[in-house]
């Protein structure tokens, strides 16, 4: 069966069964309940109790919990409340950054106008849009947003701009006209209005054939629930290194156990020991810190006009490796903008015109006299095409106002898309001129005389020629082009007839031009080891000669449409995206596919847009971003991140915020387990050697709430290093913990384990156990403590600059305070199971606690020379 474009305005109102008069309130009612309501379906909102439950799901915080409860039911009540602080305060501030950045984009649903204009029962009347049925007559003029889809009945001067659902900047001309073709894009329709759209200039009586859900853009609301949300590589690569952990956790607890128990240890003391081991080992602060980190991060970014609705978003964006953006608004400006002009023979750049040369002058008042859009400091109105002519002339001081009063217009002929022209009749300086503006391949025909600065000529082959190969090169670098031309005439008004025998003056070429900040964003992410590709519902002409500007585009073959990819399997598809960098006259489902295809390469997907086109996408992707300026409501709402300037750097530096935020959160993580495995290490040795428990429960208190997440914080904390753009994006499939990680973990921790045993040891010659484990407990928070500055890089703290994070510092200074707060108040010391130590014994402990540090720094520093 025919679609509508396909059957004429008769055909179809014969089968929606509407007359001229519209429908009566009967008809109406009866179509409701068959309809339903004109408004796209929301899906379920999580509630906020539920954000809250589901911070819990975690692997590390589920074992956590089961470590508390154990702990718990042994009367370790210490450990149980540190656990239980640290697991809610992590999900609290998971909920707490899912709820402002809700919040903050609770206004993104609008997406149709409230009201609609409808003729029914013979009479016109204002509706709110929700109201619309199917076979409704909606009238709609300049100004209007489209309501819901139609076939056109009437036509009048009809532009429409329609890039929000298929991504072209330029209105499209609308007509009545039947369309044969059975495969026909959506932005070729022409016959056709599409819900989400505006109208920007004429008139037209369209007749209602779909609503709500079944709308095009309905179709790309079906579409989000296909498109699934993927889980960000430090979420997988957390999960992975939680059930690893856990199970080497297990292992050493079960293996300290099975010593205890062959050495005669009452079972019950031997199994709360294991568990107390297990709970110094899991580092519960892990959860909150990435969190804490990540939230810090969301701040910066904000600052840097980039909102993260999700908060794992940001990691995910240093892990990029393909950034899919379209092109409209996102990489060009969503404007038009004069660009070259051939006049006298010569090809001018738009800023080197000279208005002391007669022709040059009269070319820009022509071309703001035959036009009828308005500048303004806030606003522009009028078409597109027309704004950009009227700034050309007030880039050289002619005010278009000023301009039209001092010619004014006599008479007119209106655009229309079957002419494809316009004319006015001016009245300049005492003599009647038409001038006709137009698209050249229609206005040429029409021509008989060349204007240059040596006199009028006949049109001649040579001259025709010299006009269409200038054409032509604008044409190829993706310029839109328009002719002015005029002939003098002693008429007082003007018809149709009039528009012949007209003289050329010159061409006026144009496009969406891209952003100034585009080009070196591109380079930039070029140099960092990520693809971009342009995916647009422009034509490729345009979208080729803006990739070639920006440096997306090398060679024209890596160019395509979206029709090319319709037969490909989604293997063959997996294969071809590798090649290609710009696609055009794509539709959703193409870009849905193409992010699908380059994630299944094993790629890290981020898609920029602005478009209702392209919300599938942008939550298919694993980081997609929305442009909040001009970005409609739907996109927004299915990206993980909002660009509050729509500027396209602005990915960039938020790309390097996530890889610097990666990093960081690696070296809290290496700090932590490190930290972990020297008290690990230390307790092996005493129970392998059968000698006392060095640390106390409560000692185990003080080093989870100080020393383990104050430094860790800070580490998350540390600024970018400006070398990590000059890196290539990581392996995701590459684990947390891999050789390389989990060998520098161990011998960090050997060498904390080696200090704090020799403090150990030395305080069991004094012959008191309760000296020995404060000695053991002193070196290994402190030890911890200065390890805070060897984490904060991979590189040497002389190359990073020893004071450029103040927060280690910070960290520092409380920790170490804290600790002979506990070592030197009396009411601490009995609370915290502390002897008194000499100041023989005191400056050991600072000694060994420095020794590690010194080490790691030597080895950094050895490691990086001549690198």
């Amino acid at each position: 069966m025919s679609e509508y474009h396909q059957q004429s305005s008769v055909e179809v109102m014969e089968k929606l069964d509407v007359t001229e008069k519209g429908l009566n309130n009967q008809e109406v009612q009866i179509r409701q309940e068959e309809y339903g309501p004109n408004a796209l379906e929301e899906g379920k909102k999580t509630s906020t109790i539920a954000v809250f439950f589901a911070q819990f799901k975690d692997l590390l915080v589920i074992i956590l919990m089961i470590a508390a409860i154990i702990s718990l039911l042994l009367g370790e009540v210490e450990s149980t409340i540190v656990i239980m602080i640290v697991v809610i305060l992590n999900a609290v501030l998971g909920t707490v950054q899912h709820v402002k950045a809700e919040q903050s984009l609770d206004n993104l649903k609008a997406l149709t106008s409230p009201v609609a204009k409808v003729k029914r029962n013979n009479k016109i009347m204002e509706i709110p849009s929700e109201e619309i049925v199917v076979g409704d007559i909606l009238l709609l003029e300049a100004g209007d947003y489209v309501s819901a889809d139609g076939r056109l009945l009437e036509c009048h001067n009809l532009q429409i701009n329609e890039s929000s659902l298929t991504g072209e900047s330029l209105a499209v001309e609308k007509n009545t006209d039947l369309i044969k073709d059975d495969q026909v894009a959506t932005a070729d329709k022409s016959n056709m209005v599409f819900t989400g759209s505006f109208v920007t200039n004429g008139r037209g009586k369209v007749i209602v054939t779909a609503i709500g859900m079944e709308t095009e853009i309905g179709k790309i609301a079906n579409l989000l629930d296909t498109a699934k949300e993927k889980k960000t590589p430090l979420q997988v690569s957390l999960d992975h290194f939680g059930e690893n952990l856990a199970l080497g956790i297990s292992i050493i607890c079960l293996f300290i156990f099975t010593i205890d128990m062959i050495r005669g240890r009452e079972i019950v003391e031997s199994f709360m020991f294991a568990v107390s081991l297990a709970v110094a080992a899991i580092p519960e602060a892990l959860s909150s810190i990435v969190t804490i980190v990540l939230a810090f991060g969301t701040q910066k970014m904000a600052k840097e006009n980039a909102i993260i609705r999700k908060l794992f978003a940001v990691e995910s964006l240093g892990s990029v490796s393909v950034i899919c953006s379209d092109k409209t608004g996102t990489l060009t400006q969503n404007k038009m903008v004069v660009q070259q002009v051939f006049v006298n023979q010569k090809i001018i750049p738009q800023d080197q015109l000279n208005t002391e040369h007669e022709m040059e002058r009269d070319l820009l008042l022509m071309a703001q006299l035959c036009s009828d859009a308005i500048t303004g400091e806030k606003k522009d109105i009028g078409d597109p095409t027309e704004i950009a002519l009227v700034k050309l002339g007030r880039n050289y001081q002619l005010d278009e106002v000023a301009v039209r009063e001092k010619y004014p217009r006599l008479a007119e002929i209106p655009f229309d898309s079957d002419r494809k022209l316009m004319s006015t009749l001016n009245r300049v300086d005492q003599q009647n001129v038409m001038i006709t503006k137009g698209a050249l391949d229609v206005i040429l025909s029409r021509i008989a005389k060349v204007e240059t600065s040596t006199g009028i000529s006949f049109l001649t082959e040579e001259s025709r020629k010299k006009i269409e190969d200038v054409n032509e090169q604008f044409s190829k670098n993706g310029l839109r082009v328009l002719a002015i031309t005029y002939k003098n005439t002693n008429n007082q008004s003007i018809d149709l007839n009039d528009e012949n025998d007209l003289i050329f003056v010159g061409l006026i070429a144009m496009m969406d031009p891209p952003r100034e900040e585009s080009k070196e964003a591109v380079e930039s992410c070029i140099q960092a080891g990520i693809k971009p590709v342009m995916i647009t519902g422009d034509h490729k002409i345009t979208a080729t000669a803006i990739a070639k500007q920006i440096g997306i585009l090398k060679d024209s073959s890596e160019a395509i449409e979206g029709y090319e990819i319709e037969d490909l399997t989604d293997e063959q598809l997996k294969e071809k995206v590798q090649d290609v960098s710009v696609y055009a006259r794509v539709s959703p489902e193409h870009k849905l596919r193409i992010v699908r295809a380059w994630q299944d390469n094993g790629k890290v997907v981020a898609m920029t847009g602005d478009g209702v086109n392209d919300a599938p996408a942008l939550k298919q992707s694993d980081i997609g971003v929305a442009m909040g300026i001009t970005g409609t409501e739907v996109a927004k709402d299915a990206s993980s991140m909002v660009l509050t300037d729509d500027n396209f750097s602005t990915i960039v530096k938020s790309i390097a915020n996530g890889r610097s935020l990666y990093a960081n959160i690696k070296n809290a993580i290496m700090f932590l387990l490190s930290g972990n495995a020297g008290a690990i290490f230390v307790v092996l040795y005493a129970t392998i050697f059968a000698l006392p428990v060095p640390f106390a429960p409560v000692h185990l208190l003080f080093i989870n709430l100080l020393t383990d997440s104050l430094p860790a914080i800070a580490i998350g904390l540390e600024p970018h290093n400006k070398k990590i753009m000059k890196d290539k994006p990581r392996n995701i499939h590459q684990p947390l913990l891999n050789k390389k990680f989990t060998t520098q973990m161990i011998l960090e921790g050997i060498l904390i384990a080696i200090s704090t045993i020799i403090a150990f040891q030395m305080g069991l010659s004094t012959g008191d156990n309760v000296v020995a484990t404060t000695m053991a407990f002193a070196t290994l928070c402190l030890s911890r403590l200065i390890h805070g500055f060897n984490s904060r890089s991979k590189e040497s703290i002389f190359s990073i600059g020893v004071f450029s994070n103040k927060y280690t510092w910070y960290a520092f200074i409380i920790g170490t305070l804290s600790l002979h707060a506990v070592l030197f108040l009396p009411g601490l010391s009995s609370v915290f199971e502390v002897a008194k130590l000499t100041t023989y014994q005191l400056g050991f402990i600072y000694v060994l606690s420095f020794m590690p540090f010194l080490i790691n720094q030597w080895f950094k520093v050895l490691y990086f020379r001549g690198k």
